[in-house]
């Protein structure tokens, strides 16, 4: 059964400077990986539809998606587009240590700004780690590990995903996980 109803979710994606979030975001839209690097300045946003069922009801779902910009000097900026945010993709970058301890400031950043939202974290660039062994990456336990604890912080659960953008792997798999939380707590306040 399909639905007429369409929802509109603003999506944040957050984390440091060249985690891969904008590859990320042209992964999902079809567009592909580049590998040059070109920084967002402020934020950049794009929309998306998706259908997803929920309780045997095929919804029709629009994502706004903005990639807001990572480096230090952008925060006041960033504040602005958490306005309406109704769902998060918090990334880092496998290879980068730092970007993985940074994110308990991005999530604590979208709370001042925009309160508790449904949140996925993502590892990204995993296959960087499969190429080339010898880099120290954050493992897979210690992204379990940081879900779980943004889990009781936030009081829901917090899905974790390892990504590629270069390959697509769980790619599409982890904006649609964020859509369906997004329905479901839309669905849950409308009874």
């Amino acid at each position: 059964m399909a639905s007429d109803q369409d929802f509109v979710f603003k999506v944040v994606l957050v984390g440091d400077g060249a985690v891969g979030k904008t590859s990320l975001r042209y992964r999902y839209m079809g567009e592909g990986f580049r590998s040059t690097y070109v920084m967002t300045i402020g934020a950049d946003f794009a929309v998306v539809p998706v259908e997803v069922e929920y309780n045997n009801t095929l919804y029709k779902c629009k994502l706004q998606i903005w990639d807001l910009a990572g480096q230090p000097r952008f925060r006041e900026v960033r504040s602005l587009f958490y306005q309406g945010a109704y769902g998060s993709l918090a990334v880092y970058d496998k290879t980068r240590r730092e970007t993985y301890e940074n994110l308990i400031e991005w999530i604590k950043e979208i709370e001042e700004k925009r309160g508790k939202i449904p949140l996925i974290l993502i590892g990204n660039k995993k296959d960087l780690c499969e190429e080339n062994p010898e880099i120290p990456c954050v493992t897979y336990d210690e992204g379990v590990e940081l879900a779980k604890k943004l889990s009781e912080r936030l009081g829901f659960p917090v899905h974790f995903y390892e990504t590629s953008a270069k390959t697509g792997e769980n790619v599409t798999t982890a904006f649609l996980e964020l859509t369906k939380v997004m329905l479901d707590m839309t669905m849950k306040q409308q009874v």
